[in-house]
């Protein structure tokens, strides 16, 4: 009798994203929260600015937050966080990718994540279906690909192999990015034929490593 199994992956925050814009005083094109924001009362009408530091040169610019909003449409709570420099309202700021849309510039998630795992072992050879639940602490954009590679300790074409076979059973295409939770199920014992052909041993981990490496220079 096979039991359905059940594990929880938990994508961590580890960092903040690199927000991609060109600096006007040099050729850098990565920034980083300054860990500032900056509130500027006109009457009773505010502007909030996330300011932001080059990797390059270390010029500070501004990124809007809000302009010309009147004190009464904003919180207590929130504008006393944008005063007080909050770093729990820099990171929401720094993640947000509505602001990062609203400014013109592209957030860079490369390193900013961890995957933490409960996953049984052998995930592969169980008695029964394993469904994996995913949840994100941050809204990283994640590859699927790289993330069953880390979790389920497998090279990239083991990875392809077991959903071409229909072992992994995917909401999205394995080559699509994920920033949201969602579930996902490994089949049980592998039928005849397949075997432990799909498993990464010991000869492959140099591949592996490869295989991250360059999922890694394509974010």
């Amino acid at each position: 009798m096979h039991i359905d199994r059940k594990a929880q992956w938990v994508v961590r925050q580890s960092g903040l994203p690199t927000i991609v814009r060109r600096c006007p005083d040099c050729s850098s094109t990565r920034h980083h929260p300054s860990g500032k924001i900056r509130v500027n009362a006109n009457g009773k009408l505010l502007d909030v600015w996330l300011l932001l530091s080059c990797d390059g040169c270390a010029r500070t610019s501004k990124a809007p937050v809000h302009e010309r909003v009147h004190v009464s449409a904003l919180k207590p709570a929130r504008r006393e966080a944008y005063e007080a420099n909050s770093p729990a309202m820099v990171c929401e700021l720094a993640m947000s990718a509505s602001l990062a849309t609203k400014n013109g510039y592209r957030l860079d998630w490369a390193g900013t994540w961890a995957l933490e795992t409960d996953t049984p072992n052998p995930a592969l050879d169980g008695p029964g279906p394993l469904t994996v639940r995913v949840a994100f602490e941050l809204p990283a954009l994640v590859r699927l690909e790289r993330l069953l590679m880390l979790g389920l300790g497998l090279s990239r074409p083991g990875i392809r192999r077991l959903v071409a076979a229909g072992r992994v059973q995917l909401p999205v295409p394995v080559d699509g990015k994920v920033h949201q939770d969602f579930e996902f199920t490994v089949a049980g014992a592998a039928p005849a034929g397949l075997g432990r052909l799909v498993e990464a041993p010991r000869p492959v981990a140099q591949q592996v490593r490869q295989d991250m490496l360059a999922l890694a220079a394509e974010r």
